[in-house]
């Protein structure tokens, strides 16, 4: 069964959970074939997901190979307490981030973050179900500059320097769009 977002709602994504442990253990292991049967489980949508946070297909082809190259180096460092995604997606930000560095960053268009066609990220997914209440459709009002730095910051799980690399903005402008997105969050839900 091929999975498209790093964590999902229905019976189904449970069951994939429980491969991907089987696949990890394997892979502490030393078990080549489970690195090869999890990179197929996975590289679609990290792949995906990162492309929408980065504008540059090589460096995110980059990251998702150096993803994969640090779980083969180091499989224990996934602890077997949450989804195998999830630390997939954790892993492979920070390895865009690392290619960023590394590179001259091309600017991030936030509309792309806001309305990219590469069809929903997991994040996305949520605010869409309403499984949030009022904050989907008023994370959607949002601008999308102001919407750009909320999901790299809050969804993403990056500092702002990470989220000011990766949009390729100065810090500053990152923490003041932060609190005026946080604000308008605020305004909005009260």
């Amino acid at each position: 069964m091929a999975r498209t977002t790093p964590a999902g709602s229905d019976s189904a994504a449970d069951d994939g959970r429980g491969e991907d442990r089987a696949l990890m253990a394997r892979l502490a292991g030393g078990d080549r074939v489970a690195l090869e049967l999890l990179y197929r489980r996975h590289a679609g949508w990290l792949t995906a997901r990162l492309q929408s946070r980065c504008g540059d297909p090589d460096l995110t082809d980059i990251a998702v190979q150096d993803t994969f190259l640090a779980v083969w180096r180091s499989p224990g460092s996934y602890r077997g307490d949450g989804d195998v995604g999830a630390w997939l997606w954790s892993i492979g930000i920070r390895r865009l981030i690392d290619q960023l560095r590394k590179r001259r960053p091309t600017p991030v268009d936030p509309a792309m973050m806001a309305t990219h066609d590469l069809g929903p990220d997991a994040a996305d997914s949520l605010f869409a179900s309403g499984s949030y209440g009022e904050l989907g459709p008023t994370l959607v009002r949002l601008t999308p500059e102001l919407r750009a730095v909320l999901i790299a910051t809050a969804i993403d799980g990056l500092s702002t320097k990470e989220a000011a690399q990766l949009l390729g903005v100065p810090q500053g402008t990152v923490k003041t769009r932060l609190m005026r997105a946080r604000h308008a969050m605020q305004e909005a839900l009260s």
